[in-house]
């Protein structure tokens, strides 16, 4: 296993309360104090490498000074490297001296996905990341990591977001945020540390290939550029900031834009959309898709977007796809639907539990008296959850008849694409309770009687997609 630097048990770098260099304790406990007073578990994401190892024995020693955090590491076996588990000793090891909890998570990267192995191990890596028990979770990209994301996605033809970089702090999905506390030090002030404190580290042998593209631009063409323009990477780095500023402009636009054009719970009126000039609608676009957790697509699919978009008639169902999931209008109204799990295949038999997982939504079971379910008429038959089959019929409401449920759907405007995935509740072959809908006459609990009620939990609202960083590890 190469090791960047030896160092003896006797060194600073074996001891927790090891001392931190003025500078860079500074820059740490800037950006971390603020942040402290909402949360003070901080989780380092442990590659093994020296950017990682710097920042937690920076961390551990701002610890040791009373900075008042409470201190882990997560370190992701990805298995792609003969030198893997080395990797996960190594931190084992390290976190051992520095007296911090370590987690030691094996993930297996998909080969046949699509979106390559960096980007596969990449997901894996950020789905490690949202199950960590921490507020924080702390990456070691430095200032040189930036500049080279900006210069990479500069020559990818990014927008104004993509050229915005790496931000020191973005929420998750689900789990701690993610902040980097490192992202305006040098790698030079990094390696310097190292050397003063005889740290050890291990390197990855893949940051030296130069067929990755990101290592190419790293090693050859960076070095190139600091010959003519020495402040390279502090000059990208800043304007990094210009295109962030920019970018957080042009989502204020979207949200001024989002209000006029608002339709009915969340959706878009298209009527009104297609009043915006091009280069305001597909700000709009691009922003809504960010926000319902997918990906931006390029200018080409958004420009054809529009087109369909302009032709689309009041009662269409028009389905626009993209990587992450869809474009749909139903109605005269645009919805962003992103992709979800698939419902189960076979009706799932219910046994009395607290909670059913329904393609991505929970379903919650919740004992009443005098409302719901009558949970005695339940008994007499068996109660499955299953999907409609064609032919089903309700009556939620006592004053009106018995209908079919496709004429209710119907009219409570609920989408095609929505009323294949509704659950209903049967029991025998009756329907008693749908989705939306509520419960069947037939089936509805009497005043004192024992009822349950079942509700549709859905997921919280999903953060912007991962962001396309650095293609290796975290140092």
């Amino acid at each position: 296993m190469p090791i960047g630097h030896a160092t003896d048990e006797s060194s600073p770098a074996g001891q927790a309360s090891a001392t931190l260099e003025p500078a860079l304790a500074a820059i740490l406990r800037r950006f971390l104090e603020p942040r402290l007073a909402r949360g003070r578990r901080v989780c380092v994401a442990l590659s093994g490498g020296l950017d990682s190892v710097v920042l937690l024995h920076g961390l551990s020693g701002l610890r040791a000074a009373g900075l008042g955090c409470e201190l882990s590491a997560v370190h992701v076996h990805h298995g792609l490297s003969p030198h893997a588990d080395a990797w996960a000793d190594f931190c084992w090891q390290l976190c051992e001296r520095f007296d911090v909890a370590l987690a030691v998570e094996r993930v297996e990267v998909p080969l046949a996905t699509g979106e390559g192995l960096e980007a596969a191990a990449r997901r894996q890596r950020h789905a490690v990341f949202a199950r960590c028990p921490a507020d924080w979770l702390a990456l070691a990209h430095h200032r040189d990591d930036q500049a080279e994301t900006v210069l990479f996605r500069l020559l990818r033809g990014a927008g104004v977001r993509g050229a915005a970089g790496m931000p020191g702090e973005r929420r998750q999905a689900a789990g701690p945020r993610l902040i980097r506390p490192l992202l305006g030090v040098p790698r030079t002030t990094i390696a310097a540390h190292a050397a003063e404190q005889a740290l050890c580290w291990v390197e990855d042998e893949s940051n030296a290939d130069r067929r990755h593209r990101r290592n190419h631009l790293r090693h050859a063409v960076l070095p190139c550029i600091a010959q003519q323009f020495p402040a390279a990477a502090q000059a990208l780095a800043r304007a990094a900031g210009h295109f962030a500023e920019a970018a957080q402009l042009l989502d204020e636009l979207a949200v001024i834009d989002r209000s006029l054009v608002a339709g009915g719970e969340g959706r878009i009126d298209l009527r009104r959309f297609n009043r915006l000039s091009a280069s305001r609608a597909r700000n709009l676009l691009r922003h809504e898709l960010q926000g319902a957790g997918l990906r931006a697509p390029e200018t080409r699919w958004l420009d054809e977007a529009l087109r369909q978009l302009a032709s689309v008639g009041a009662a269409s169902a028009t389905c626009i796809g993209t990587v992450d999931g869809e474009l749909r209008v139903y109605r005269g109204e645009l919805y962003v639907v992103g992709r979800r799990p698939p419902i189960p295949a076979v009706p799932l038999t219910w046994h009395g539990e607290a909670e059913l997982a329904w393609g991505g939504d929970r379903l919650s079971f919740v004992a009443t008296v005098g409302s719901g379910i009558s949970r005695r008429l339940l008994g007499a038959d068996a109660v499955c959850l299953r999907t409609r089959m064609g032919g089903e019929g309700l009556q939620p409401d006592p004053r009106r008849p018995r209908r079919a449920l496709r004429k209710l759907l119907q009219e409570a405007g609920v989408p095609p694409w929505e009323r294949d995935r509704l659950p209903l509740l049967c029991c025998g072959e009756r329907v008693a309770w749908v989705a939306g809908l509520g419960v069947d006459v037939a089936f509805a609990c009497a005043p004192g009687e024992g009822g349950v009620v079942v509700t549709v939990q859905r997921p919280a609202e999903r953060a912007p997609a991962v962001e396309l960083e650095s293609s290796q590890e975290p140092g």
